[in-house]
């Protein structure tokens, strides 16, 4: 009789282990499925906002010229120069971070907005791989120590969201790191935005085909062979991993008070003239006048 009894609480006890496991379960699933309609909404958003937000001036334009080209970077840089005194006026503080797939046209596009301009008033900061004292610190702390002070606009030339990115694909950071980082990233740029920071994020979408053309080059070219960096050529074999990273951090971060805005860059030149103009219209400063702009070209 006791031994039945025994059996019978074994019993009893595998059931409820195995209800619990079953539980368990479900809830994962749960969560994986809104994980999914999440990246999966992103996903679109991402093809629209490509389409809407920075405008493909290649669509219905005539073929953009060498001499076209430069001419109208000298416009837009001049037009950076405005903008530039009118940071300095007002006491602005401005982050611009730049994320994107590698090889989209990030150093590019940064080098055209910085070249005309005043280094202490525009700073570029490109981050290497964390020291061991800055792994022990909270992630985003060897971010904030480049924050600009009044009157200052840094561009990060990859940012904080490598966590979502890099990190997250070649797994140099645990599950909970990823995901507390994807929870806790919008209240914090929240609370950097309430405090008078503009912050401004520009994702770059390149094709595959035209990255792996941009990575053929740097590696056949000496002159850009500088550009590879470790991560580089392992990563390109991590192309949908990469998709569906982006797909998440959108999900997680693109925020009504800190929007991304996605920028189309498998075409360089339009790519530069397209962003810079839309990153003129997010301010409203005054517009150089004409005599102000002949000389700047000249």
């Amino acid at each position: 009789m006791a031994k039945q009894s025994t059996d019978s609480q074994d019993a009893a006890v595998a059931a409820s282990d195995g209800n619990e496991e079953s539980k368990r379960l479900k809830k994962d699933r749960k969560k994986e499925r809104k994980r999914e309609k999440k990246e999966k909404k992103a996903a679109l958003k991402l093809a629209a906002r490509a389409e809407t937000q920075v405008e493909d001036a290649a669509e219905g334009t005539p073929e953009l010229t060498k001499k076209g080209f430069e001419k109208e970077v000298r416009r837009l840089q001049t037009e950076l120069c405005a903008l530039q005194e009118w940071v300095k006026q007002t006491g602005s503080k401005v982050v611009i971070v730049f994320e994107g797939r590698d090889a989209a046209g990030k150093g590019g596009i940064i080098r055209t907005i910085t070249e005309r301009v005043s280094p202490r008033v525009f700073r570029v900061v490109a981050l290497p791989a964390p020291s061991d004292r800055e792994k022990s610190q909270l992630y985003i702390q060897r971010y904030m120590t480049h924050f600009p002070a009044a009157g200052e606009i840094v561009i990060f030339d990859r940012s904080w969201y490598n966590r979502a990115g890099v990190e997250r694909v070649m797994g140099f950071c645990t599950e909970q790191q990823y995901e507390g980082f994807l929870e806790v990233c919008p209240y914090f740029e929240s609370q950097f935005i309430r405090s008078g920071l503009i912050l401004i994020k520009y994702w770059l979408e390149v094709g595959n085909e035209e990255q792996g053309k941009r990575f053929e080059a740097r590696v056949k070219d000496p002159m850009r062979q500088w550009k590879l960096s470790a991560m580089d050529l392992p990563s390109r074999a991590k192309w949908y991993e990469y998709s569906k990273a982006r797909d998440a951090m959108l999900a997680a971060t693109d925020t009504d008070i800190s929007p991304w805005h996605i920028v189309r860059s498998d075409d360089k030149k339009r790519t530069r003239l397209n962003l810079i103009s839309h990153l003129l219209s997010l301010f409203p400063y005054k517009a150089p006048k004409k005599k102000q702009r002949q000389a700047a070209g000249a």
